[in-house]
Order: C-alpha cells, then sequence, then structure tokens
C-alpha cells in the first residue's frame, strides 16, 4: 500500500473521479436550487435571459432553408443553461449530471454483480474441480465464446422490448436493474477464470493441504483461507470492471437498447446529440468527455491498484 499511496497518478485518477461522482450527485441541487429549471422536461418554446437580452431556447435557423429550429449554445453561465439546450429545449449541463448519476449507478451496480457472480463461480470451479468444475468452464466457455457488446445487444433487445419475469421476480422494460444485470453477467467469464486459475493454486498450497489434512470442512477452508487470498484479485478488478460496465451501459443507452427514457444517461444524451453535432457539438462532446475522463481515472487507478497488490492480476477482454 506504501507503493500507492506514493503513486501521483493513482492520486490524481482518485481526486478527478471523486470531482465526478460528487458534481453528478448534486445534480437535483443544481436543478432545483441553482436554475430552477428541469432537465427532462421540453421546453420548445421557452426563453432566457442572457447579457441582459431575452432569447429564444430553440432559435430558427437561418442557415439553408430557414428550415427548423437551432438550440441555444453554451451561455457559460451557471444559474442559466450553461451547456446550452438540446433539441427539446432542455438544460444540457442538468441531464449530463442526472444522466452521470445513472451511468455511474448502473456501473457500480454492474460491477458488484460481476464481481459477486464471479468470486462465486469461481471459487466453486476452482477448488471442487471435477463434475462441477467442468459443468461451471462450460457454461462461462459459452458466454466467452460470444463478444462482449454482441451477447449485450443480444440481450438488451430481447429484455427490453418485453422486460423479463420469472415468477414473482418481475422486471419492467424501463428498469434500470435491466442494463444493470445485463452488463453485469456479460462481464463474469473475464473475472471468473482469474479467480478459478488463482484458487487451483491455492488449493495446492501446504496451508490449504494441511486445514485438509487436520479435516477442516470445506465451508471453513472457503471462508478462512480461500476467500482472503482471492480477496486481493477482487479488488484490483473493481476499478477495471467498472470502467468497462460503463463504456458498455454508455454504448447500449446509445443505441436506444439500455436506459430508457425519460431516464437519462450518458449514452442516451449523445444519442440525443447526433442531429446537433454540427450545429451544437457541445450537446456530444459534454457526455463523451465525462466518459472519457471516467474510464481514464478508473483505469489509472485500477492499474495503480494492480501494481500495488496484486501484478500478476491481469484482466483480458476479448
Amino acid at each position: 500500500m506504501a507503493r500507492l499511496a506514493r503513486n501521483r497518478s493513482a492520486w490524481a485518477a482518485s481526486a478527478l473521479l471523486l470531482t465526478i461522482v460528487s458534481l453528478c450527485l448534486l445534480a437535483p441541487l443544481y436543478a432545483q436550487r441553482v436554475t430552477g429549471v428541469d432537465p427532462f422536461q421540453s421546453n420548445i418554446e421557452g426563453v432566457v435571459e442572457i447579457d441582459g437580452q431575452v432569447r429564444n431556447l430553440l432559435e430558427p435557423n437561418t442557415e439553408g432553408l430557414g428550415i427548423g429550429s437551432t438550440p441555444i449554445g453554451p451561455t457559460w453561465n451557471l444559474a442559466a443553461y450553461f451547456l446550452g439546450a438540446d433539441a427539446q429545449g432542455r438544460d444540457v449541463a442538468g441531464r449530463l449530471l442526472y444522466g452521470g448519476r445513472n451511468s455511474l449507478l448502473i456501473g457500480a451496480a454492474a460491477t458488484a454483480i460481476t464481481l459477486a457472480v464471479a468470486c462465486f463461480v469461481g471459487i466453486a470451479a476452482g477448488y471442487f474441480g471435477g463434475m462441477t468444475d467442468m459443468i461451471i468452464s462450460r457454461g462461462l466457455d459459452v458466454l466467452w465464446a460470444f463478444p462482449v457488446y454482441l451477447l449485450a445487444i443480444s440481450l438488451s433487445i430481447v429484455l427490453i422490448s418485453g422486460g423479463f419475469k420469472i415468477g414473482p421476480f418481475t422486471l419492467t422494460s424501463g428498469s434500470l436493474w435491466l442494463p444493470i444485470w445485463i452488463v453485469g453477467i456479460v462481464y463474469v467469464p473475464y473475472v471468473a477464470r482469474p479467480i478459478r486459475g488463482r484458487v487451483l493454486t491455492l488449493r495446492e498450497s501446504e496451508f490449504i493441504l494441511a486445514s485438509v489434512c487436520l479435516g477442516v470442512s470445506p465451508h471453513r477452508i472457503l471462508l478462512r483461507d480461500i476467500l482472503p487470498n482471492v480477496a486481493t484479485t477482487v479488488i484490483v478488478f473493481a476499478p477495471l470492471m467498472m470502467a468497462l460496465s460503463v463504456l458498455a451501459e454508455s454504448a447500449l443507452s446509445f443505441l436506444s437498447i439500455g436506459v430508457q427514457p425519460p431516464d437519462a444517461s450518458w449514452g442516451t444524451i449523445i444519442q440525443d446529440g447526433l442531429e446537433l453535432l454540427y450545429s451544437r457539438p457541445i450537446v456530444v462532446l459534454a457526455p463523451g468527455v465525462a466518459v472519457g475522463l471516467t474510464v481514464l481515472a478508473l483505469n489509472v487507478l485500477g492499474e495503480a491498484l494492480r501494481e500495488a497488490i496484486d501484478p500478476r492480476a491481469k484482466l483480458r477482454v476479448a
């Protein structure tokens, strides 16, 4: 940990990530107390005062045939459409913060699911071996055989269209839990395999063999000896997996098969801003930069943790 404490890149990444998370958590305060504008409410006929002048949020086009309208660009005034408006007259800055809440929430929850499931199946396969290992390994191979985004897109198309229901357990098509579970499940093999390999090595170590010879129960060995030794690998993977989860969620939402309206995420904001790419590129660039900075901070932090805690842990996503 001393090596991590001396890593300036890790400190910078942590500060950047903390800033992004804090700003997104303050989204309700920004919308209600600073701007007084609902970022989810269309405001096509709205107006805003800029430098003492009242301007329409959507101004008539002056180029070409003059058909349609163009939203105002950034005012750089925190109290009034700081990053301008989108095609529906909604505050881009407010949507950016609210969208970040959902993107980060989905990324964190999906990462928790990935690590929990991967830890369970990886330890079970590695420690018990035999038929248990074969069944789990073949199941992981099936998931591994599909490209991550292709599998995620396929699952999203099926589940988003009709929701998901097993007995009393129901998820509606607009639930945030759908992208959380989809993103969480598709990355399980990429963490479970390294954990399984780690447990296979630990199973043959002297202190585990000594415990077995002394008649210690398997569940006690798993909880007391195996799990603590695997925990370092899980900790190293956590920020790296969250970076991948944020990217996957943004991609699914960009394709309209992730977060569903009226909710927003960085991916949906990028998708909404495509028609304004040339006239108001800030609508696309702002969430794109937010995704890039978040992923960069998580990757730098993850690499720093790997170097400090478990240099052997490597994540391969194919």
